[in-house]
């Protein structure tokens, strides 16, 4: 056994008797997995730092399927005994005793796509609150209308073991960093805010160089920029996407559509949709979880499979759906890579991993010049998805108005409301400008959070309803 192995006293020999234990009553499969995690996060406000955590979590979940029945436990001690129970509570999914004959388990395969060159959660704390106070400082200087700076940085290894009644155990370690920039500006009584951010599969090298600063200066401009907002126009518009950051309208609006567990359950409005056209001859839709040190890749999935890239729509057409182990086996189809959890306390689920629609054809100079009224929207916040539907309502945290081919005054109050399958269907223009947005994306799905990335070219939409107060 591997001295820096997770799996500590956890031989091949043992881990194959725990899953034929954990499919002793029945179950057609079963997985292990084991979790630590290593956190540290530390906060500067005002010039101030507020807080600074670290923290470690360990565990080991067991999941026994049996037929669509899932059974789950896990246990926060990573003993032998320990998880033999967890694998036994977890059999209970199943009534059909049986004598099930220990699992031959041999090391699976994984990608090799995390570029951490300096190891996170070990810096001195001292250099972590200079570059915090380095991005203050280069807020600050922006405008003397910015009266708020908060930064934050945090950093995750984890560490995950995942073991398949298939025969395979696999592990990985995944390195996380996050830098956020928030600011406030003030001109008399109108208060705005701006926000930015950067995160990666990286280590402390990331930081190198001048970040700090370009996201202090950003998230300062757009506050200040947002002082001599106007109110937004209101009503069907013409609608210029900007590139990357609305990469988390598709994720929201089309792509958790695209998750298998929602079709098989028949939830979707893409469900027995495939081989159908179901978005403008213009959209391409992929989720790539093997890009390169990106926040929504992964070496290995929680169920042990390597990361895959999926055409989910191809010209318009769908394609497939994202898998997980389970929904592949109930939809006779092939997994995807893409069975994520949130921790050894969850079981997994189909998730996406970095979603994006790729380069088009049209300069994007060429799209902007070719709205003679409507709007530009740059960057997302919040928003509300019924993922069933596939309807939205999606605030716009920075966006402009365009007026005679040209991008005009700043606008305020903006908020896109649709449907994520008929809006996809009004993409007329697509730009050659493809980005992934900057590392900063968490997805939640019931109850559970993982990272993602998102990415988009600039991409025009011939009508979308826009609420406003002009």
């Amino acid at each position: 056994m591997d001295p820096s192995s997770i799996l500590g006293e956890f031989d091949d020999a043992l881990l194959g008797r725990i899953l034929a234990e954990a499919m002793g009553r029945g179950g057609d499969y079963a997985d292990l997995f084991f979790e630590q995690r290593s956190e540290s996060s530390m906060s500067l406000e005002d010039g101030v730092v507020r807080s600074a955590a670290a923290g470690d979590v360990a565990g080991v979940g067991v999941r026994v399927l049996a037929g669509e029945r899932t059974g789950y436990a896990y246990t926060e001690q990573s003993t032998p005994e320990a998880v033999r129970r967890a694998a036994q509570t977890a059999a209970a999914i199943a009534d059909d005793a049986r004598e099930v004959p220990a699992v031959a388990v041999t090391p699976g395969s994984r990608r090799d796509l995390y570029r951490a060159e300096k190891p996170l959660v070990v810096a001195p704390p001292r250099s972590k609150v200079e570059m915090l106070e380095r991005a203050d400082r280069a807020a600050r200087a922006v405008d003397p209308r910015v009266v708020r700076v908060t930064v934050s940085l945090s950093e995750e290894v984890r560490r995950v073991a995942v073991a398949v009644s298939a025969g395979v155990v696999v592990e990985d370690v995944q390195p996380m960093l996050m830098l956020r920039v928030g600011c406030v500006a003030e001109d008399g009584d109108r208060r705005t805010t701006g926000f930015s951010g950067d995160g990666a599969r990286r280590g402390l090298e990331m930081l190198d160089g001048d970040l700090a600063e370009v996201l202090g200066r950003r998230a300062a401009e757009q506050a200040v920029r947002n002082l001599s907002a106007r109110p937004a126009p209101a009503g069907p518009q013409t609608v210029v996407l900007g590139n990357a950051y609305s990469g988390v309208l598709l994720h929201e609006a089309v792509g958790h559509g695209l998750e298998a567990d929602f079709n098989r359950k028949g939830f979707s409005r893409y469900s027995d949709q495939v081989g159908q056209q179901v978005a403008s001859p213009l959209v391409t839709v992929i989720d790539d979880g093997t890009m390169l040190s990106e926040r929504g890749s992964i070496n290995v999935d929680d169920e042990g499979r390597p990361s895959g890239s999926t055409v989910l729509i191809e010209n318009g057409i769908l394609k497939g759906y994202l898998h997980d182990r389970l929904s592949a086996r109930l939809m006779d189809a092939d997994a995807t890579g893409n069975g994520r959890r949130e921790s050894f306390r969850c079981a997994p689920m189909p998730r996406m991993t970095n979603t994006f629609m790729p380069a088009g054809t049209h300069d994007p100079e060429e799209i902007i010049r070719s709205v003679e009224r409507g709007v530009y929207a740059v960057q997302f916040g919040g928003g509300q998805v019924e993922i069933g539907k596939g309807d939205f309502v999606f605030a716009a945290t920075e966006a402009y108005l365009i007026e005679d081919g040209k991008i005009t005054a700043p606008l305020r109050d903006v908020t896109l409301i649709g449907n994520g399958p008929e809006v996809m269907s009004r993409v007329d223009m697509v730009g050659t400008d493809y980005r992934i947005s900057e590392g900063m994306w968490m997805c939640g799905k019931d109850g559970q959070s993982v990272p993602v990335g998102v990415g988009m070219p600039s991409v025009r939409l011939s009508s979308v309803t826009v609420g406003g107060t002009a």
